[in-house]
């Protein structure tokens, strides 16, 4: 059994949790969502907005930025009229397939059991 970490001097920060860093990259009711649907490759805007019901273009522009700037997401802009953008996952953003996979097995677990009560 190993002793538990010592607690930070008053002066030193806590350590950040790893936890608290995955959330705030990818917590939100909308990012894991669009991530996942990228999993599937390259989707444009309205394609992505489609394939999830009840997100305004607002808020998705928004946490499509957001991904975009913590290195997560792609954005293309294609240089042709109408303008063409379509979104994709970076190296970076395709390291949470296991973790987008994992939340929904679990939804799709929780649904059940909550079906069933």
């Amino acid at each position: 059994m190993t002793a538990p970490a010592p607690h930070p001097s008053p002066t030193e920060a806590p350590p950040t949790c790893a936890v608290t860093t995955t959330v705030s990259v990818i917590g939100g009711k909308w990012k894991a969502v669009a991530v996942y649907h990228l999993l599937g490759g390259p989707r444009r805007f309205s394609d992505l907005q489609r394939r999830m019901p009840g997100v305004t273009q607002r808020m998705l522009t928004l946490q499509l930025r957001e991904l975009e700037a913590d290195g997560l997401v792609h954005r293309e802009v294609y240089p042709q009229v109408p303008p063409k953008v379509e979104y994709s996952l970076t190296p970076l953003g395709q390291t949470l397939e296991p973790i987008v996979r994992a939340m929904l097995a679990w939804g799709e677990t929780y649904r059940q059991r909550d079906q069933g009560a």
